[in-house]
């Protein structure tokens, strides 16, 4: 046993050497399959729906795809081809690291989560891109300050926002930019029906808020008025059903009526609601609704606040018919 430990010491680096070298293999390939899929999106003049460009190389549900046709289709100029995103975590995936890594942007991430910094250099994003990635966490009050703060400033390509949370009440505050592309998370258990939010809470932490993991952010619905007072045209979600699509009205008149043929905004399947052991309780439809029925929301129209279970028939018939694989009835 004791002759067998030096052997062990020896081989340690040729092992690591062997994972890395295994690891560099595995994203070269993602990155070739996906500049692949990138050739095919890009030569589709006309889509039923954002649904029909979606791939990921390196987003969680098929962003990266819809981000490429909408960023080939709207013809960014060079000088405003540069992304801001927040709410990365470490920035292995992300909406925006294809789009660095493909097309070369220019780019800033931010995220509360201090070992992002460390995982950028150690993908080697850091020194291969001109990417800053800034760790803090976001509230109405600091952002500008961040995204200026870091030289990003008037017209930018791109803006994703995905903090599990103040999602409307920070893409409300920000004036530092003026992006073309707009990505934002949305909850669909709120419904498509009535526009509301989560509370303004500058300390907001969707782990904390509710064990079941399901209340944070906007509906569709309030997304889809801020985009409007914003000067952005809704183009779809993805099928997912967790991030929102807009695209600056002067951009969004030149190709989205002529290329996109459907504009819908889709319900959620998805099963991610947890007990309060934290364990996944996968309750799906109407009975997630259930879970934070007591909880408040703010109308982010008329400012009221309500409990969310107050609000009545909170999903459209469509969406009901799709959640519960059915022609709908009607739900309590």
């Amino acid at each position: 046993m004791l002759a067998e430990e030096p052997i062990k010491k020896a081989l340690k680096p040729l092992k690591s050497w062997l994972l890395g070298d295994a690891r560099t293999l595995i994203i070269q390939s993602h990155q070739l399959l996906g500049r692949m899929a990138s050739w095919q999106v890009r030569s589709q003049k006309v889509l039923s729906s954002l649904r029909d460009a979606e791939f990921s190389v390196s987003s969680e549900w098929g962003e990266d795809g819809i981000i490429d046709w909408l960023v080939e289709h709207a013809k960014i100029p060079p000088a405003s081809q540069t992304f801001v995103e927040f709410g990365v975590e470490t920035y292995r995936e992300a909406n925006t690291r294809f789009l660095l890594q493909n097309r070369n942007w220019r780019g800033l991430i931010i995220d509360g989560n201090s070992a992002m910094v460390s995982k950028v250099k150690e993908d080697g994003l850091a020194w291969r891109h001109d990417l800053t990635a800034i760790p803090a966490f976001i509230t109405r009050e600091n952002i500008d300050e961040l995204i200026s703060g870091a030289g990003f400033t008037g017209e930018i390509g791109l803006l994703s926002i995905d903090i599990d949370g103040n999602d409307y009440w920070i893409w409300e505050a920000i004036q530092a930019v003026r992006p073309i592309i707009c990505v934002c998370e949305y909850n669909a258990v709120f419904g498509d029906v009535y526009p509301i939010s989560t509370p303004y809470d500058c300390t907001f932490n969707r782990t904390k808020a509710h064990h079941s993991n399901l209340y944070f952010g906007a509906s569709i619905a309030a997304l889809r008025i801020l985009a409007v007072n914003k000067g952005y045209r809704f183009v779809g979600t993805n099928a997912a059903a967790n991030d929102a699509f807009f695209v600056r009205e002067d951009y969004a008149i030149q190709f989205v009526d002529r290329h996109l043929l459907q504009i819908e905004a889709l319900p959620s399947l998805r099963r991610e609601s947890r007990n309060k052991c934290g364990q996944l309780s996968y309750r799906s439809g109407i009975e997630r609704l259930k879970l934070i029925a007591g909880l408040p929301v703010v109308n982010v129209v008329t400012g009221e606040s309500i409990r969310l279970g107050a609000l009545e028939s909170i999903y459209s018939k469509e969406w009901l018919e799709i959640m519960v694989g059915r022609p709908s009835l009607g739900y309590s």
